[in-house]
């Protein structure tokens, strides 16, 4: 396919672009244009791709949503269903870990751009209540409080891995690997 003057592919999705101004976006995927007709080298294209550009507070509002709502879901909600399952204390905390992992999985697939940060914010939101939620729920103490805050750190830490996982997958692998 041939490129007119006034437009560019995207150096990450080959999606042909409408004339290309400092600082733009791609249309497709999101990804940041290059402002130099011919980059130096393909790595730094690719590597430049995959940073965080800035902070989205919408999509740090619809990260607060998916990881409150499969929180609650699976901590609150669960045990009303299946009165079986009662996620208190220590069970609870190793239970929200794995789930802020999937949320912020989901999170990173389902948005444009490199939308990192968000994820990890909105769980540091719910994060604190849910533990505060946890440990004065607990029947019998068993684990101390520093525990909980300790736990959380994992699970933000998890949301971090789960949303720089669901960039990746989005993305697919890089054209260096692909051309081999």
């Amino acid at each position: 396919m041939a490129e007119s003057k006034d437009t560019r592919p995207c150096p990450l999705c080959g999606a042909p672009n409408s004339l290309i101004t400092p600082g733009a976006h791609c249309q497709s995927c999101g990804g940041r244009m290059l402002e130099s007709r011919r980059p130096s080298r393909h790595e730094e294209v690719v590597d430049r791709g995959y940073h965080q550009e800035g902070f989205s507070a919408t999509w740090c509002g619809i990260s607060l949503g998916v990881v409150g709502i499969l929180t609650a879901a699976v901590v609150v909600g669960l045990p009303m269903v299946v009165s079986a399952l009662d996620f208190e204390g220590s069970a609870g905390m190793m239970l929200v870990i794995p789930i802020w992992f999937v949320s912020g999985m989901l999170v990173g697939l389902i948005s444009p751009g490199r939308t990192v940060l968000e994820p990890v914010v909105a769980t540091f939101l719910v994060a604190m209540p849910t533990a505060f939620l946890l440990f004065n729920g607990q029947t019998v103490k068993v684990m101390p409080a520093f525990m909980y805050v300790l736990m959380s750190a994992l699970g933000i830490l998890f949301a971090l891995i789960g949303s720089y996982v669901g960039e990746r997958i989005q993305v697919g692998p890089s054209t260096a690997s692909a051309s081999d």
